[in-house]
C-alpha cells in the first residue's frame, strides 16, 4: 500500500523545500508526495486523494489553512486523517487557534528540514512498519 503525504502551501520555495526534504521517503517507503499551493485546492486534493498525512500552511488565498483543518475535521470519511500545521504564525494564540481547528501538530517556520523528517516519520512510522 503506497502512502500519501499532501503539502499545502502557498509559497513555492516552501513547498520544494519540503519536497526535498522528504523526497527520501519517496525513494526509500514509495511514499507519493503531492502539493498544492492555496487551500482551495488543498482541499480538493484531499478529498480526492485522502492522504494519510497533511502538512498545512495557514495563511494562504482562497481558504486559510485553519477552514482547510476544520472542513477535515469535520467530514466523517476524512476526519481522522493527520494534519501538521507548518506555518509563520507562532504566538501562542495562534498555536491555540491551530490546534482547536483540528491541527494534530503545530510547527512554525523557519524550520529544520531534519525536524520536518523526524516528525513525518514518526507520523508514519505504524503504518511503515517502522515501530
Amino acid at each position: 500500500m503506497s502512502l500519501t503525504v499532501l503539502i499545502v502551501d502557498d509559497e513555492p520555495n516552501i513547498r520544494f523545500l519540503l519536497e526535498q526534504t522528504l523526497e527520501e521517503l519517496e525513494d526509500e517507503y514509495g511514499i507519493t508526495l503531492l502539493t498544492a499551493e492555496n487551500g482551495r485546492d488543498g482541499l480538493e486534493m484531499i478529498q480526492e486523494h485522502r492522504p494519510e498525512l497533511v502538512l498545512l500552511d495557514i495563511m494562504m488565498p482562497f481558504m486559510s489553512g485553519l477552514e482547510v483543518c476544520e472542513a477535515i475535521r469535520k467530514d466523517p470519511v476524512l476526519k481522522d486523517m493527520t494534519v501538521i500545521m507548518l506555518t509563520a504564525k507562532g504566538q501562542v494564540n495562534d498555536k491555540e487557534h491551530g490546534i482547536q481547528a483540528g491541527a494534530d501538530a503545530y510547527l512554525t517556520k523557519p524550520f529544520q528540514p531534519s525536524m520536518i523528517l523526524e516528525k513525518v516519520l514518526e507520523v508514519l512510522a505504524p503504518r511503515l512498519s517502522l515501530v
